[in-house]
């Protein structure tokens, strides 16, 4: 079978769609607000306790994997430069290397997405159960509300884009408050007794670092928002770019510095078991549990907007594929600027997800989600990376900056082996897991690409 390589078509949409009063596009803030909500989501409120057992070295992971993200998302601005149509990884790959290939960084993205949504409403329940401890009396209570947690902000989204953009700003507000008053405000508390060993493992430092950061990478997640959603960005070949960038940059800041201080606030011991560590090193900045009980509101908040952004962005990668005739054409319906048949199945996926991980106990839930997402998300950064370095190569001037070839290149090399290191260090569970749900989507491909050969015919 040969393939064209060619870019896809840009996106367009429907003239009435564009009119709808609940539809409208992202400027530079909102698509800035959209990244740095998506990647600080719900994952910094839980991941310091996920992390903990590893000792201090998870630190070192944290460091490693955040020039990792600054990295990939600066070939993202580069690609969006070029690329500016909705779908991201899966539009890069697909100019690059043909159908086939935009498919898996599609179909591998979309499962990204609604996995992480199950494990965002997972670690959303941790905080719940401080403000509710009833939703945490049985796992049963607890899975009915990761399944609420899940289905409100796919109602905001079904109310169409001008509520998602105005849910994400407000939740990206209220969730700096707790971030800021532990990242900068527990410095003052620090108590580096807490701390614990700096290798809690029996592993060698390599592969703890590899280990932290395999669980480490799902709070980095989403570096490649606005490129997702770049059919909905106001100018977006520069606006995209300047969005990815600012957006990371901003996150890993408060991120290294809100896990340094939840080590020296929280002593170790009492870390590793932690369901709300964020919670409980405010408490211990203050005393009592008032502080804790604000910082498990702003998480809970802070959880909703992350979801309200994601739940957007797994419904945007199969809608740019169906538009191609790569995914079901049912995809494809939008209304309100929102393709509402991916929302709805993306969020009826998670939920099956959800009760599947609950039915198995309630222990260990959140990280399991976590590693299968490690690997999935790594294939469309992969694809992604290496389509930037098939056009670095190739000759093909109007892709490529003259000026900037070589640093272009360095920096995909070092995303590329970057996002090769997270397969290694996911675990052969977690490669099992995702090599399961992304072969099952070759099944899908044959049938689509059978349809679309048909058609043409």
């Amino acid at each position: 079978m040969s393939t064209t390589l060619r870019d896809p078509a840009p996106t367009t949409e429907p003239a009435a769609a564009a009119a709808s009063p609940h539809a409208r596009r992202f400027g530079l803030p909102i698509a800035t607000c959209l990244v740095m909500g998506n990647v600080i989501g719900g994952g910094i409120f839980l991941l310091p306790a996920s992390v903990a057992p590893f000792g201090t070295i998870s630190l070192v992971a944290f460091g490693v994997l955040t020039a990792g993200a600054i990295a990939l998302a600066l070939v993202f601005g580069r690609l969006a430069e070029r690329h500016p149509q909705t779908g991201g990884p899966y539009v890069y790959a697909r100019a690059a290397f043909g159908d086939f290939a935009g498919f898996l960084a599609a179909w591998s993205y979309w499962i990204t997405a609604w996995v992480s949504n199950a494990a965002l409403a997972v670690a959303a329940v941790g905080y719940l159960t401080v403000l509710f401890p009833a939703a945490g009396a049985h796992k049963w209570s607890m899975c009915l509300a990761a399944l609420a947690v899940q289905w409100l902000p796919a109602l905001a989204n079904l109310a169409g884009t001008r509520y998602v953009g105005a849910v994400q700003v407000i939740a990206t507000v209220l969730k700096f408050a707790p971030l800021l008053l532990v990242a900068v405000g527990g410095l003052f508390f620090f108590d580096p007794a807490n701390l614990g060993p700096f290798r809690a493992t029996d592993q060698s430092a390599a592969g703890a670092v590899s280990a932290a950061a395999a669980i480490l990478l799902f709070s980095y997640l989403g570096v490649e928002s606005a490129t997702v959603s770049a059919g909905e960005v106001r100018d977006p070949a520069r606006n995209v770019g300047r969005a990815t960038i600012l957006g990371t940059v901003g996150a890993a800041v408060v991120y290294l510095l809100g896990t340094l201080s939840v080590f020296g606030l929280v002593a170790h011991e009492k870390l590793v078991s932690s369901t709300a560590p964020f919670t409980d090193a405010v408490n211990a900045m203050f005393g009592g549990t008032w502080g804790g009980t604000v910082v498990a509101c702003a998480a809970v908040i802070s959880m909703l907007g992350a979801l309200n952004g994601w739940t957007l962005l797994s419904a945007q990668t199969p809608y740019a594929a169906a538009k191609d005739g790569l995914f079901p054409k049912a995809f494809e319906t939008k209304k309100r600027g929102v393709p509402v048949v991916g929302v709805v199945v993306t969020v009826a996926l998670a939920s099956a997800l959800t009760v599947y991980n609950y039915t198995l106990g309630a222990e260990g839930v959140f990280e399991s989600l976590v590693l299968i997402t490690t690997f999935t998300a790594t294939v469309p950064y992969l694809l992604a990376t290496a389509a930037q370095i098939y056009f670095l190569l190739s000759g093909q001037r109007e892709r490529v900056h003259p000026g900037r070839l070589a640093r272009d290149g360095v920096l995909a090399v070092l995303a590329f082996g970057f996002s090769m290191w997270l397969v290694a260090g996911s675990g052969y569970a977690a490669v099992y897991q995702g090599v399961l749900f992304l072969f099952a989507g070759v099944l899908c491909y044959a049938v689509m690409s059978a349809r679309k050969t048909r058609a043409a015919a």
